[in-house]
């Protein structure tokens, strides 16, 4: 077995897995926001629901206590638009279908009257949790 392989790390390719974020192992909850998070072996993946509103920098930030998101992020967009702005001043929006990568140091904001929904496979672990 190949240790250093992530999916072996979850379960043996004989066994089948399934799981729904009804049933996560964490949820979290924020001004405008939550985050449900769910567990095979040592990987996290997150759905986050971001409510008409939503900003990182004023919903989050005094939680994480940090200038930016330091999270890295791979997500899938499902719903929403979500307005990502940079360390570096670069600006752009995430809409459905979508799948961004995002390394650290970042503000997030939701664009319009739909919440935004999206799975993260990467960077929720820690996420909205006191330090």
């Amino acid at each position: 077995m190949n240790t250093n392989n992530k999916i072996s790390q979850v379960e043996s390719i004989t066994d089948a897995l399934v799981k729904n974020f009804k049933n996560s192992n964490d949820v979290r909850e924020f001004p405008l926001g939550k985050l449900e998070l769910i567990q095979f072996g040592e990987i996290t993946i997150g759905r986050a629901t971001f409510e008409p509103g939503w900003k990182w920098s004023e919903s989050v930030k005094p939680i994480a206590k940090t200038h930016s998101c330091e999270a890295p992020h791979f997500q899938y967009h499902i719903t929403g638009t979500l307005r990502i702005k940079m360390d570096d001043g670069s600006e752009f929006d995430c809409k459905p279908g979508d799948v961004s990568l995002l390394p650290s140091g970042h503000d997030a904001w939701v664009v319009g009257n739909e919440p935004v929904v999206l799975v993260d496979f990467q960077g929720m672990m820690d996420y909205a949790k006191s330090k």
